[in-house]
């Protein structure tokens, strides 16, 4: 029963998310130039902090094996 739930939730939620790329395109297709870059640089502002939050995950992790052999 949990699983169908999570299974339910999960689908309604990818459903709203792929209509946010079309709202997107079509912003980007409407010709503003000064629209269109705002729109990248927000993905490159937002694919960043992943990243980071990953590196500093194996940095951690990386320390952490080093003071436990030492």
């Amino acid at each position: 029963m949990f699983k169908k739930i999570i299974f339910f939730i999960l689908l309604v939620f990818s459903l709203n998310a792929s209509a946010q790329c079309a709202m997107c395109k079509a912003v980007i297709e409407g010709g503003n130039e000064t629209i269109a870059e705002g729109v990248n640089n927000g993905i490159t502002y937002l694919m960043v902090f992943p990243y980071i939050l990953v590196g500093l995950l194996f940095y951690f992790i990386y320390r952490h094996k080093k003071k436990a052999k030492n």
